[in-house]
Order: structure tokens, then sequence, then C-alpha cells
């Protein structure tokens, strides 16, 4: 199983990053998880514009999924072999019409559906992409958001993806062992104390320890925060290999 980060900055793009979205492949099966600010353009560094199969949004947050706007245009007015059959889509309920209402007129065009296969996540569901099982359990931030826990069913590989969220025990249970969990710190540890909303690089590191992953990535740090300063917090609470996310970083797992 390979991981390709598309991109890691949190709430807008950065000069370096485009917001959050990864590639994970297998098999030659392709699913992104979430398709944020810029990251279309990103994306098509690391594999062709129709080459994916199946994509998860872990919420409706603009730097999660605006840039699923771009890709219906490109699926739906393809120049050459006609209009794109439908990927699968698997987001919140309401995905579909959050879309719809960010790109179209008239929120109730389904236009959308043509060119994808909207499925609703469910706390503590699961469904099948290609070699991957993806579960998904619902996590602790102002709209509905989820962590997914994704296992290579051949090898038991499993990458953990926190989505966006505040410290909760749905977000340790969906890292619990982990080979990697790719892990949002947005948050500096004694600046921002917001509960329900993000988590800092301390409390990143804190889930880790308790779930046991055997490596830490943390992502979705907005421009205006210090990467190394979380880095280093993290690292205070979790003894294993921890790093930041980057452009490009590729992990085989």
């Amino acid at each position: 199983m390979k991981l390709t980060v598309v991109g890691c900055s949190g709430s807008f793009p950065s000069t370096e990053s485009a917001c959050s979205s990864y590639l994970v492949e297998d098999d030659g099966f392709r699913l992104l998880l979430d398709m944020g600010n810029g990251a279309l353009g990103e994306l098509q560094r690391h594999c062709g514009l129709y080459d994916l199969d199946a994509i998860a949004l872990s919420h409706l947050h603009a730097d999660h999924c605006i840039d699923m706007c771009g890709y219906f245009v490109a699926r739906y007015y393809r120049h050459e072999g006609g209009r794109c059959g439908p990927i699968p889509v698997h987001g919140p309920p309401g995905t579909e019409q959050r879309l719809t209402t960010a790109y179209a007129d008239t929120p109730s065009d389904s236009s959308m559906s043509e060119v994808f296969a909207f499925h609703e996540l469910t706390a503590g569901g699961t469904f099948e992409a290609g070699p991957f099982r993806v579960s998904s359990e619902l996590v602790d931030h102002p709209v509905e958001a989820y962590a997914f826990r994704v296992e290579h069913r051949a090898s038991g590989k499993v990458l953990t993806y926190s989505g966006d969220t505040g410290p909760c025990p749905n977000l340790e249970r969906a890292a619990r062992g982990a080979d990697l969990f790719l892990c949002e710190a947005s948050f500096t540890d004694g600046k921002e104390q917001i509960p329900g909303l993000h988590l800092n690089g301390r409390q990143a590191g804190q889930v880790a320890a308790g779930a046991g992953v055997s490596q830490l990535v943390l992502t979705h740090v907005p421009p205006w925060t210090d990467p190394q300063v979380n880095l280093r917090d993290a690292k205070t609470s979790f003894d294993g290999p921890v790093e930041m996310a980057r452009p490009g970083a590729v992990y085989e797992l």
C-alpha cells in the first residue's frame, strides 16, 4: 500500500502546499482521501486525471472537498471519449447537495450524480474499495466528520487518517495498531484552546501513543502555524517515528 501526500495545508493553501488530499494506491487501484483547495492540480502530478477509482471525503468543509467541483467539470465535460462513468464518492450525508450548491446556480440540479456515485458514510460503518477495506469513525468537529481506517485486505497493513477532529475516543479507536497514522495537528499547544475542533501536536502524539501506532505523520497545519513547534510537541508525547507531512511525500506500507 502506497500513500502519497497530494496536499497537507490546513484551512487554505499555503505557498508550498494545497489543502488536504491523500492518494492511497495498491494493485492498480487508486483511492483519494479528501480533495481540498488546490488539490486537483497537484493530484495530476501523481496520477492521470481520470485514473482515480474511488474518493472518500472526511467532511464537507471547503479545505477538504471543494476541488470536487473542478473534478466534476473534468469528468462531466471530458473532451475525449465522452462523459466519464460514475466514480464512487463516499461522504457524509448531504455530500451531493453540498457540492452541487458550491458549483451550480440551482441546488436541485442532479448532474453531479451522472459522474459521481454518492454513498453516505455512517458511524462505525465500512465500505470496500478495491484491495482496501475502509472503516469510518465519527470524530469531534463542528460538522459531521469522520476518521478513516484503511486496511489492505491481503497484507493487513493499516493506514489511519484523522480528518479534522478534537480529541475523542473514536479517533484512538480508528488508529489502534495502525502502521501509519496521518493525523491533523492544526493547533499550537498553549495557544489555541477550542474544544471539539482540532488537535495540537502534543495531543496528536498522545493519541498515537495510546493507539500504539508504528509511525505518526502530522498534517493539516495552517500556514500561520509553525510546524516545527507542533513536531516538537508531538515528540514529547510519542516515542515512535514522527514527521511532518509534505507535498509529494510517499510512504510505502
